[in-house]
């Protein structure tokens, strides 16, 4: 294995060397290494935080291999991944050492896992954000990039001038149409850069659409104990994920690709019904259980799927309320995926915090329940779940547990929902103040008489009873 890796090429230069990436994309790469000696590898890429940076360092120390545990109740299965070649960073390389290995000759696929906030859309309207901080220094300083999108750019710039091999830009984020996020995003910059490179960019480069999914819970001083227990020694890049793994691709690519289908990756024409499957099924129940679950004084996600109210709150969200937003191929059996996500959310081996799932929800309600409330609007059927969630949320950004202690809020907009509890204090005006927040609500949800009233009733059971309590409520109201 270790000779395999000495010939690999790093023909995927990958933003994002989070834990995630680490327990996904890295290994279905290293898969076929091992099985096809395949010689496609990664060159990884951290932009931001001096965190970032130390990771990277991390990996070069370790000759850019790390080991990954996949774990659940009954069985557990270490592997070390040996699919990465090289490892960079700015504070370490230097912004335009980074920038040339993205537009070097030998690179054919730029990949991201950088999060929704990564790039810089209004989540509402997923357009580019032009009064972005990062992205208004970008526009004034391209030479130097700030944002992600920045530094593709630069690099995209020197592949235009010197007539180099066009690449795929490969999104691997939860977001929905995150191909069409990534290209949208990069060509309003590159618009407001270079209009010829905005031009050759959407004759040349691709930007597939994909959805991932893999539960890769935060490490833990436990987490990594467990690692070195196991290994007898210390890996700051380690990660410990669910055995379940799944990859879905659109099949479009500007300059060759990995046969990633043979460890287990699908190619498609169409990857949305899929992305929509999971951003509501998983995605939306997941923040739905996160939100309530911390509420609740649940850590981990597992802790209250052994609560059976939680449980079967969770159960009727997927199947009653967002599995009838959703059209599907006729192979896939929506029940039994649901069935299939609440075994994986259960699942006690894996300690995922419900404050992590919590994180950044300014950036996902709108794809995970915002979307689906629409749907049901529209249809004229009812979702006071969905609405439930969306009021979970709105409490939990207060700030302010239920035992009155404060909630770490990680959020790209939690300056201005600290101002909006300030002033009303956990009232049904502070309801009022965030649905004026028009980059999540879009006037269709906010102006919404309908939707307002069940969110702000929601919201109130929440307040009066509890989270734990409200649930038990909204399980018998429904039966």
């Amino acid at each position: 294995m270790d000779n395999n890796r000495h010939q690999l090429v790093p023909r995927i230069v990958h933003l994002g060397f989070g834990a995630f990436h680490r327990a996904h994309q890295a290994l279905y790469t290293h898969l076929l290494i091992e099985q096809s000696q395949s010689d496609w590898g990664y060159c990884e890429i951290n932009l931001m935080s001096a965190r970032g940076a130390e990771l990277i360092r991390q990996l070069k120390k370790r000759h850019c291999t790390y080991v990954l545990l996949e774990k659940d109740e009954e069985r557990t299965t270490l592997t070390r991944i040996n699919s990465i070649k090289e490892a960079m960073h700015p504070r370490i390389d230097g912004v335009h050492a980074v920038i040339e290995k993205m537009a070097a000759p030998e690179t054919a696929i730029i990949s991201l896992t950088i999060t929704e906030k990564g790039y810089c859309t209004d989540p509402s309207t997923n357009k580019l954000n032009l009064s972005h901080p990062a992205i208004r220094h970008d526009i004034a300083y391209p030479e130097t990039p700030e944002s992600v999108l920045g530094y593709i750019l630069a690099a995209l710039k020197i592949r235009f001038q010197q007539n180099l091999p066009p690449v795929t830009i490969l999104s691997c984020d939860n977001i929905r149409n995150n191909g069409e996020v990534a290209r949208n995003a990069i060509l309003s910059l590159a618009a407001q850069q270079d209009s010829e490179l905005a031009l050759w960019i959407k004759r040349n480069i691709t930007f597939p659409s994909t959805m991932v999914d893999r539960i890769v819970p935060a490490m833990t001083e436990d987490s990594f104990a467990e690692i070195k227990q196991l290994t007898g020694e210390d890996d700051p890049c380690a990660v410990i994920s669910e055995p379940f793994r799944q990859w879905v691709i659109e099949d479009c690519f500007a300059n060759g690709r990995p046969d990633w289908h043979y460890v287990g990756a699908q190619f498609v024409k169409d990857v949305a019904p899929y992305e929509m499957m999971k951003l509501r099924m998983l995605n939306g129940s997941h923040s739905f259980l996160a939100y309530l679950g911390y509420l609740g004084g649940y850590e981990f996600i597992s802790d209250a799927m052994q609560n059976q109210d939680y449980y079967q709150i969770v159960q009727r969200i997927m199947l009653a309320e967002q599995k009838p937003t959703l059209s599907l191929p006729d192979n896939i059996d929506l029940n039994q995926y649901a069935q299939q996500l609440l075994t994986r959310f259960a699942n006690r081996a894996i300690k995922h915090k419900t404050a992590q799932i919590a994180v950044d929800g300014s950036q996902k309600l709108p794809q995970r329940l915002l979307d689906s409330i629409l749907w049901h609007q529209k249809k004229g059927s009812d979702y006071p779940l969905l609405a439930l969630g969306v009021a979970a949320w709105m409490r939990y950004v207060s700030g302010i547990n239920e035992d009155g202690e404060p909630i770490p809020i990680k959020d790209p907009l939690s300056d201005e929902f600290s101002k909006i509890y300030q002033h009303h204090g956990t009232s049904l005006e502070a309801v009022d103040a965030l649905l004026k927040i028009d980059a999540i609500f879009s006037p269709e949800i906010s102006q919404n008489n309908d939707i307002v009233n069940k969110i702000k009733t929601a919201y109130q059971q929440l307040l009066t009873l509890g989270a734990r309590q409200t649930v038990k409520y909204y399980l018998t109201k429904i039966d």
